[in-house]
């Protein structure tokens, strides 16, 4: 059975991760927030990646660009993000530990450089984050298939979209091979079924999402949503 784990992450693990904001707090109101958290997702798994993102984008584009370069090309990472969902009051990420702690430290800089900018936007003092991040270790191949589909079918659940691929936050656009995706995650690492079968598997099931008692280990709980 999968739990909570409060031990020490394990690098070459995966993990479903989970952060929901204070009392369900909504704080991602707008394109502009959401692609901020975005942006902060994508640098923030480079460990020489060591700007805070407020001054990174104060810089020329030009610099911008060769430092990403210089990112890529080095790939030398905290995690790879396998999978992710940003929500309204939450968000959910598949991630793989690649370094020591990577985990942790990649969730450190991430929700803390969020926190800063919104706080700042806002006018506003203090967390912003409802304690330490969830995390549930992804034990088989099935379990983490089935959920990168209850993640990209959040928004489904919830009812901000009908269809999972017009919810431009999450990677599931990605996984359908879609031209314009994000182009975040590194998910043909770990899903065995070309693009055009992922979709029909995740939009010919989207009751299925409904039915937790299929997928009850997969979620936790008392956090999701």
């Amino acid at each position: 059975m999968t739990q909570m784990r409060e031990d020490l992450l394990v690098r070459g693990e995966y993990y479903h991760i989970f952060s929901r904001s204070i009392a369900k707090f909504v704080v991602f109101n707008n394109s502009k927030e959401y692609s901020r958290m975005l942006n902060v997702l994508r640098l923030y798994q480079f460990s020489d990646f060591d700007y805070k993102y407020s001054k990174f984008i104060e810089l020329d584009i030009s610099l911008q660009n060769s430092i990403w370069s210089a990112l890529i090309n080095k790939n030398k990472r905290l995690v790879e993000i396998m999978a992710y969902c940003i929500m309204p009051t939450h968000f959910h990420l598949i991630l793989k530990q690649i370094a020591d702690d990577g985990i942790s430290r990649y969730l450190s800089k991430v929700l803390n450089s969020y926190t800063r900018y919104f706080n700042l936007r806002h006018k506003r003092i203090g967390p912003l984050w409802s304690g330490r991040f969830k995390n549930v270790l992804i034990s088989d191949d099935e379990q983490l298939l089935h959920l990168t589909r209850y993640i990209h079918l959040n928004p489904v659940s919830a009812k901000l979209t009908d269809k999972p691929e017009d919810w431009k936050f999450s990677s599931c656009n990605e996984y359908f091979n879609v031209p314009d995706a994000n182009g975040i995650c590194i998910y043909n690492k770990i899903i065995d079924m070309d693009s055009s079968r992922y979709k029909n598997f995740v939009l010919d099931n989207i009751d299925y999402q409904k039915e937790l008692s299929k997928i009850k280990r997969l979620l936790m709980e008392d956090y999701t949503g």
